[in-house]
């Protein structure tokens, strides 16, 4: 199971020191951040089961900063699906 996140993180250092608390505490995830990404995402994955939503926000307040899960909605139009068939 994979969850996106959309965060405030804005620096590198603090993005490693949430990465390393994350891979610490939930040693079963698999985490990275995009701070390219208007939305600087965080995705994590988990090998075994789905990921702890609330304790995972949790662990990101605890450093200052916020997180919410960015729904996975995808708007497929037939427009789209014909373009995608094509290429």
């Amino acid at each position: 199971m994979v969850e996106v996140f959309k965060t405030n993180v804005i620096d590198s250092l603090h993005a490693a020191m949430i990465l390393e608390s994350i891979h610490d505490t939930f040693v079963v995830y698999e985490a990275n951040f995009d701070l390219a990404d208007c939305d600087r995402i965080l995705r994590v994955k988990s090998l075994v089961g789905g990921v702890d939503i609330e304790k995972l926000k949790g662990l990101i307040n605890h450093f200052g900063f916020h997180a919410e899960v960015l729904p996975d909605d995808c708007v497929i139009t037939s427009t789209t699906l014909a373009y995608s068939i094509s290429q």
